[in-house]
Protein backbone atom coordinates (compact mmCIF):
# COMPACT_ATOMS: atom_id res chain seq x y z
CA UNK A 1 0.00 0.00 0.00
CA UNK A 2 2.27 2.87 -1.40
CA UNK A 3 -0.05 5.23 -0.18
CA UNK A 4 -0.41 4.66 3.13
CA UNK A 5 0.01 7.65 5.42
CA UNK A 6 2.93 7.78 7.49
CA UNK A 7 1.36 7.35 10.61
CA UNK A 8 -1.65 5.28 11.96
CA UNK A 9 -2.56 4.67 15.48
CA UNK A 10 -4.75 1.09 15.76
CA UNK A 11 -6.34 1.05 18.73
CA UNK A 12 -8.48 -0.92 20.31
CA UNK A 13 -12.18 0.14 18.74
CA UNK A 14 -14.40 -1.64 22.16
CA UNK A 15 -12.10 0.69 25.35
CA UNK A 16 -13.94 3.75 26.14
CA UNK A 17 -10.07 4.95 27.58
CA UNK A 18 -9.02 3.89 24.11
CA UNK A 19 -11.34 6.37 21.98
CA UNK A 20 -10.65 8.63 24.79
CA UNK A 21 -6.56 8.53 23.78
CA UNK A 22 -7.78 9.23 20.29
CA UNK A 23 -9.84 12.11 20.74
CA UNK A 24 -6.80 12.98 22.82
CA UNK A 25 -4.34 12.76 19.68
CA UNK A 26 -6.69 14.11 17.51
CA UNK A 27 -7.06 17.36 19.81
CA UNK A 28 -3.57 17.89 20.05
CA UNK A 29 -2.08 16.86 16.60
CA UNK A 30 -3.30 20.35 14.73
CA UNK A 31 -1.32 19.11 11.68
CA UNK A 32 -3.39 16.29 11.30
CA UNK A 33 -0.09 13.80 11.24
CA UNK A 34 -1.90 10.68 12.45
CA UNK A 35 -4.83 8.40 11.22
CA UNK A 36 -6.67 5.47 12.96
CA UNK A 37 -7.72 2.83 12.46
CA UNK A 38 -9.71 -0.21 15.26
CA UNK A 39 -7.03 -2.93 15.83
CA UNK A 40 -10.59 -5.47 15.17
CA UNK A 41 -11.12 -3.96 11.90
CA UNK A 42 -10.09 -5.09 8.41
CA UNK A 43 -7.42 -2.57 7.77
CA UNK A 44 -5.81 -3.35 11.80
CA UNK A 45 -6.27 -6.65 11.04
CA UNK A 46 -4.13 -6.32 7.17
CA UNK A 47 -1.52 -3.98 9.29
CA UNK A 48 -1.19 -6.23 12.22
CA UNK A 49 -0.04 -9.14 9.76
CA UNK A 50 2.17 -6.75 7.63
CA UNK A 51 3.82 -5.83 10.84
CA UNK A 52 3.57 -8.99 12.65
CA UNK A 53 1.64 -7.67 15.84
CA UNK A 54 0.13 -10.79 17.30
CA UNK A 55 -3.34 -10.84 17.44
CA UNK A 56 -3.95 -10.89 20.99
CA UNK A 57 -2.23 -7.02 21.64
CA UNK A 58 -5.36 -5.12 22.45
CA UNK A 59 -3.74 -1.95 23.34
CA UNK A 60 -1.70 1.08 21.40
CA UNK A 61 -0.17 0.72 18.26
CA UNK A 62 2.17 3.28 16.36
CA UNK A 63 2.65 2.70 12.36
CA UNK A 64 5.54 5.12 11.42
CA UNK A 65 6.61 5.17 8.45
CA UNK A 66 6.76 1.40 7.92
CA UNK A 67 7.74 0.61 11.45
CA UNK A 68 5.17 -0.63 14.28
CA UNK A 69 5.72 0.36 17.83
CA UNK A 70 3.31 -0.88 20.60
CA UNK A 71 2.99 -0.42 24.40
CA UNK A 72 4.98 2.47 26.30
CA UNK A 73 7.24 3.24 23.12
CA UNK A 74 4.03 4.11 20.77
CA UNK A 75 2.59 6.14 23.33
CA UNK A 76 5.68 8.25 23.72
CA UNK A 77 6.38 8.61 20.05
CA UNK A 78 2.57 9.89 19.91
CA UNK A 79 3.76 12.28 22.43
CA UNK A 80 6.59 13.90 20.73
CA UNK A 81 4.56 14.56 17.46
CA UNK A 82 1.82 16.66 19.75
CA UNK A 83 1.28 20.23 20.45
CA UNK A 84 2.94 21.47 23.67
CA UNK A 85 3.37 20.52 26.10
CA UNK A 86 3.31 16.48 25.38
CA UNK A 87 6.24 16.49 23.78
CA UNK A 88 8.26 16.95 26.96
CA UNK A 89 6.57 13.22 27.99
CA UNK A 90 9.03 11.76 25.30
CA UNK A 91 12.18 12.46 28.06
CA UNK A 92 10.61 9.36 29.47
CA UNK A 93 12.56 7.52 27.28
CA UNK A 94 15.56 7.35 29.65
CA UNK A 95 13.50 5.15 32.20
CA UNK A 96 14.30 1.40 31.08
CA UNK A 97 12.14 -0.13 28.10
CA UNK A 98 11.47 -2.66 30.54
CA UNK A 99 9.57 -0.99 33.28
CA UNK A 100 7.74 1.95 30.87
CA UNK A 101 5.71 -1.51 29.18
CA UNK A 102 5.16 -2.81 32.58
CA UNK A 103 3.54 0.22 33.81
CA UNK A 104 1.67 0.22 30.76
CA UNK A 105 0.80 -3.23 30.60
CA UNK A 106 -0.79 -2.66 34.10
CA UNK A 107 -2.19 0.01 33.48
CA UNK A 108 -3.94 -1.88 30.07
CA UNK A 109 -5.31 -4.58 31.93
CA UNK A 110 -7.85 -2.55 34.17
CA UNK A 111 -8.57 0.11 31.69
CA UNK A 112 -12.38 -2.27 30.98
CA UNK A 113 -12.22 -2.06 34.68
CA UNK A 114 -11.37 1.69 35.04
CA UNK A 115 -12.98 3.25 31.87
CA UNK A 116 -15.58 0.66 30.66
CA UNK A 117 -16.08 -0.93 27.50
CA UNK A 118 -18.32 -0.50 24.31
CA UNK A 119 -19.99 -2.39 21.78
CA UNK A 120 -18.69 -0.17 18.76
CA UNK A 121 -16.33 2.93 18.55
CA UNK A 122 -18.05 6.20 18.95
CA UNK A 123 -18.76 8.05 15.17
CA UNK A 124 -16.59 10.68 14.59
CA UNK A 125 -18.12 14.30 13.48
CA UNK A 126 -17.58 14.74 10.08
CA UNK A 127 -14.61 16.95 10.32
CA UNK A 128 -12.85 14.82 12.21
CA UNK A 129 -13.83 11.58 10.07
CA UNK A 130 -11.80 11.87 7.38
CA UNK A 131 -8.67 11.09 9.73
CA UNK A 132 -9.76 7.49 10.07
CA UNK A 133 -8.79 4.93 8.38
CA UNK A 134 -11.24 2.13 9.16
CA UNK A 135 -13.82 1.80 12.00
CA UNK A 136 -15.49 -1.13 11.54
CA UNK A 137 -14.96 -3.77 13.72
CA UNK A 138 -15.14 -7.37 12.95
CA UNK A 139 -15.78 -10.59 14.99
Amino acid sequence: MSNEPNRIVLFDGLCNFCDASVNFIIDHDPEAKFRFAALQSKLGGELRARHAIPDGLDSLVLIEHGRAYTQSTAALRIARQLSRPWPFAYALRVIPRSVRDWAYREFAARRYILFGRSDMCRIPTPEVRARYLDLSITS
